[in-house]
């Protein structure tokens, strides 16, 4: 009797305070992506394959033409930290879900207000912000193994979501406008009295990169010269823009005075870089 009871007092005690911790079945993974002016935020979860039939119709795994989480658990989601573009379609600043409709040649892509949804449990079609379609590729080789979602051809103001499983891949465009909100903030600050010097520099940058108006891209980086004439980085600047406006005479010796200023600050890289601009001359 006594040993009855000893050996039901340690099973309770196991089962009330040990815990067997194992690995999800389909992992978590966030992912955060500076873009344009702010940046994105995606969570989801990874499913394996596991040898099972998918992206077919009536599939175990994934059947075609219907809506699907985009992943496993709860359902995808992507924060904006800053208004974005996608199908056409402005999106404000905060989160959403991630739906997808798989099909043999084009997914459907959704975006939905409903961010406290289990899966797909939940889902209204009245909180769709913008359903749009993307052509899906086939991927060569043994393709992916676990579901995976990343951002890729990150430019200025574009980028690519690729959502990527088996050998099937989706690139999903998203972009924003950030040019003419840079060029209010680079008239707003070559407006002040007095202008910080600085800010030729990043005027400079602004009309030489965004706008290719190369002629207000020199005349801003000459005065940043004139204000900071030590400053090896900007020469070399400068002789990038005198080079895209075809004065390869005055490019090169910009390029030269960038070398001389950078040897005497010890700056191998701006040396080896103005270097090779002088050698594509």
């Amino acid at each position: 009797m006594k040993k009855t009871m000893l050996a039901t007092l340690l099973l309770c005690s196991v089962s009330g305070f040990a815990q067997i911790k194992m690995p999800a079945p389909s992992t978590t993974q966030k992912i955060s992506q500076d873009f344009g002016l702010g940046k994105i935020e995606l969570t989801y979860a990874r499913p394996n394959i596991k040898g099972r039939a998918m992206l077919k119709d009536n599939s175990e795994l994934v059947p075609l033409g219907q809506l699907w989480r985009t992943g496993a658990n709860a359902a995808t989601k992507l924060y904006f930290s800053d208004n974005v573009m996608m199908g056409g379609k402005l999106l404000d600043t905060g989160s959403y879900v991630l739906y997808t409709v798989p099909g043999k040649e084009y997914w459907e892509i959704v975006i939905n207000k409903g961010v406290n949804n289990w899966g797909t449990d939940g889902y209204k079609e009245s909180e769709d912000v913008v359903r749009f379609k993307v052509k899906s590729a086939k991927v060569a080789g043994t393709g992916a193994e676990t579901f995976t979602m990343q951002f890729a051809n990150v430019q200025a103001e574009s980028l690519e979501l690729q959502i990527m499983w088996g050998q099937v891949a989706v690139n999903v465009p998203i972009s924003t406008n950030v040019k003419d909100r840079i060029r209010a903030q680079v008239e707003k600050a070559l407006s002040a009295d007095p202008v910080n010097p600085a800010s030729y520099s990043a005027a400079a940058t602004f009309y030489a990169e965004w706008d290719k108006d190369y002629s207000k891209a020199l005349e801003n980086i000459t005065k940043a010269t004139a204000a900071n004439p030590k400053a090896f980085w900007l020469f070399l600047q400068t002789a990038r823009i005198q080079k895209e406006l075809g004065d390869k005479v005055a490019a090169k010796a910009s390029a030269e005075k960038c070398i001389a200023l950078a040897t005497e600050a010890k700056n191998a890289d701006y040396v080896r870089m103005a270097k090779e601009l002088i050698a594509k001359l």
